[in-house]
């Protein structure tokens, strides 16, 4: 099997401050999330973070790109996802955007996570996830794509 991946790297020094900024492009095909693995795995190797921070965000940003494989695009459409993967400082950004259908999953209400499983509605636990692990999480739609920003320090808890 072909997977169509891109991979862009670029280091930029301004005096003592790194940044550091790598991106991945995705079809929307749940076969293709241990490239994105590989990808997290990657760059948290080159920015020096802790097995422990890369395990969390590599939960994370799955949670996140098996969303945007399974729902953004309808029923055997191609799509493409676009991650890109930013450090600058202590802030590590990850950008997910896709051209599939408009989804904000930061309106999504909090799961109780409290309540009986067969008492809860389906769905919702993913992005609960992702709320969990990461700091600060931001949905825009610009010119038809979705494009969803996730935050985590990297010297915060995970």
């Amino acid at each position: 099997m072909a997977f169509s991946v891109f991979l862009y790297y670029f280091v930029n020094f301004r005096g003592k401050r790194t940044v550091m900024h790598r991106t991945i492009l995705l079809n929307n095909n749940i076969a293709e999330i241990p490239l994105l693995s590989e990808f997290i795995d990657n760059f948290a190797e080159e920015v020096g973070l802790d097995y422990s921070l890369t395990m969390s965000l590599n939960l994370a940003m799955e949670e996140a790109v098996v969303n945007v494989m399974k729902y953004a695009y309808p029923q055997g459409e191609q799509g493409k996802i676009y991650i890109s993967a930013d450090v600058d400082g202590d802030d590590v950004v990850f950008v997910i955007s896709d051209s599939g259908v408009a989804f904000d999953p930061t309106t999504k209400a909090e799961v109780d996570v409290e309540q009986k499983a067969e008492d809860r509605p389906i769905g919702g636990l993913g992005i609960h996830l992702v709320r969990q692990i990461m700091d600060s999480i931001v949905y825009e739609r610009v010119d038809g794509k979705n494009i969803l920003t996730l935050y985590k320090n990297k010297k915060g808890r995970c």
